[in-house]
């Protein structure tokens, strides 16, 4: 039984130890791809708050694009709404896409209640199929992507963001 178990163990600890390596190698490597996936606007696809679809091609050309992840009830979501609101005139040569998991009817009543639906630098989309937050890296809320006039990636910030810095950011490469 003695002589086993000093088989078994070591079997075992070298096992796991494989396994956990690969695991952490695969979630390594998985960064990588997504981090270079991003680096240009990757493909997509969202339902606007219109019923219409929203792609790639739909973004306006040369023209520096903030997406901004959203939920209608994040508290830092709505302070940031607000921020925007109140410097809205500073973004007008850039395009803000707000996405959302939640149903059209909320981020619709969410657009109209912070007065953001009017402006047409300023696009709200449904994310149904909860993808944004994987094919894009984001992890929290709010979760801004800045994008150049060419759809590069300028940077990835999370969390709630001054309206200064991210006008600043933008028009680096504006």
């Amino acid at each position: 039984m003695k002589k086993q178990l000093k088989i078994i163990i070591p079997i075992l600890f070298i096992s796991l130890f494989g396994y956990f390596g690969f695991q952490i190698y695969s979630k390594i490597k998985h960064k990588k791809e997504v981090a270079e996936n991003i680096k240009v606007i990757p493909k997509f696809e969202y339902q606007n708050i219109k019923g219409g679809t929203f792609r790639n091609e739909n973004l306006k050309k040369d023209t520096s694009t903030l997406f901004i992840y959203f939920n209608t009830e994040c508290e830092f979501c709505i302070e940031e709404a607000q921020m925007i609101k109140e410097n809205i005139a500073k973004f007008n040569d850039f395009q803000l896409v707000f996405i959302s998991f939640e149903k059209v009817e909320l981020i619709n009543i969410f657009a109209t209640k912070y007065k953001l639906n009017t402006y047409a630098n300023i696009t709200f989309l449904s994310d149904t199929k909860v993808s944004f937050s994987t094919t894009f890296d984001v992890k929290s809320l709010p979760c801004l992507v800045l994008y150049d006039k060419n759809q590069r990636l300028i940077e990835k910030i999370k969390g709630q963001t001054k309206a200064e810095t991210l006008i600043k950011k933008l028009q680096i490469t504006n």
